[in-house]
């Protein structure tokens, strides 16, 4: 896939295994990779934290292939789904930061124009996730509500 806001290439990246069944050498069960991804996200573990955790750990190399669905799927079903979708608080999180560095700097044109890319990815995802309803339909991004959003956690 293509870079959204530059005209190269995207980077390369890992490629699952294209067999989607769990491998014979997994040593937990259904029941202890539900019970462990409950307990990571209750230590305030993302949804890619906890993929990590369960892959680098106790040697889970895919949960889909182990239990059939997705970390985010077991989350919701146990009602640990946070109130943001993680890849929309990162946004938010960098957009903030380089708010601030601007604040400093007000001269630093490349981060200028860093945060409005940055601004125009978050809103895009706003669209999107306002239409699949994981937002409410009136929310909307402003820089304020980012930076108290950001705090809160």
């Amino acid at each position: 896939m293509s870079r959204m806001h530059a005209r190269k290439k995207g980077r390369s990246g890992s490629v699952h295994p294209p067999v989607r069944i769990s491998p014979k050498w997994v040593e937990l069960s259904k029941k202890d990779v539900e019970k462990k991804i409950c307990d990571l996200a209750r230590q305030d573990k993302t949804q890619s934290e906890i993929g990590i955790v369960l892959r680098d750990q106790y040697g889970v190399p895919s949960v889909k292939a182990v239990l059939g669905k997705s970390v985010k799927e077991v989350l919701a079903e146990n009602k640990l789904l946070p109130e943001y979708p993680e890849d929309l608080m990162n946004l938010m999180r960098r957009a903030v930061r380089l708010r601030k560095h601007l604040t400093v700097h007000k001269k630093d044109i490349h981060n200028t124009r860093a945060l409005t890319l940055t601004e125009s990815k978050i809103k895009r995802l706003v669209k999107y996730y306002r239409g699949t309803g994981v937002l409410p339909e009136g929310w909307r991004y402003t820089p304020e509500k980012a930076a108290l959003i950001v705090k809160e956690r």
